[in-house]
């Protein structure tokens, strides 16, 4: 490869990534931050499914994919409606469940940490159920039932919490939960510390993965 070559290949990739920042800033200027009262209210289940909601489920997939997210609800966005889109990798397609419900949790459970596109700049460890039956409706008013493990059983899991209202701060350890609030308050950053190797008393395990937000 030629200098010159390399250069404007070097440029483009600059340019992309300009892109995707600029994309990711706007997609998240959209969804509603820690200290809205909307976080901590329950939704509302849809009545009707139709064309409006078909419409407003694109958009959630949009601004979940532009926020570099794997989960939106629809309380993030100021809407008291219980629908949520997901996609729980990139070969996954993107699913939006209406008026979704757990119907069963597995006895074995994780630590993960999770961060969430409402809480910017902050992770917790989370203890979750490794799998998860969800019951919904899909977009068509369709039931239909999704049987979800790991990353996929986890993201389900967060986003049905925030339209319950439930935020990762209510399931954190309590010295995290009060890091956490502390840097949300000042405008700073948490992450959590280094899991150790002990099973927690809930009978999880630590588990460290790239983190993904939703």
């Amino acid at each position: 490869m030629s200098d010159e070559v390399a250069v404007e290949a070097g440029t483009e990739r600059e340019e992309l990534e300009a892109e995707l920042v600029g994309r990711r800033e706007a997609a998240l200027a959209k969804v509603v931050k820690f200290g809205d009262p909307v976080l901590n209210s329950r939704a509302s289940p849809i009545a009707e499914v139709g064309p409006e909601l078909r419409a407003e489920a694109e958009r959630m997939i949009a601004i979940m994919r532009d926020a570099m997210g794997v989960g939106l609800a629809a309380t993030q966005l100021g809407l008291l409606r219980r629908v949520l889109v997901f996609q729980a990798g990139p070969d996954c397609p993107p699913t939006a469940l209406v008026n979704p419900a757990i119907e069963w949790l597995s006895e074995e459970a994780l630590v993960a940490e999770e961060g969430c596109l409402s809480l910017p700049r902050v992770a917790m460890d989370v203890e979750r159920p490794l799998h998860a039956r969800i019951g919904a409706l899909d977009l068509e008013g369709e039931r239909l039932t999704i049987e979800a493990s790991g990353l996929e059983a986890r993201v389900l899991q967060h986003e049905i919490d925030h339209l319950d209202g439930v935020l990762i701060l209510d399931r954190a350890p309590r010295e995290q939960r009060r890091a956490a609030l502390r840097a949300l308050r000042e405008g700073g950053s948490y992450a959590p510390p280094a899991p150790d190797v002990e099973p927690t008393t809930g009978g999880g395990e630590h588990h460290r993965e790239p983190r993904a937000d939703a």
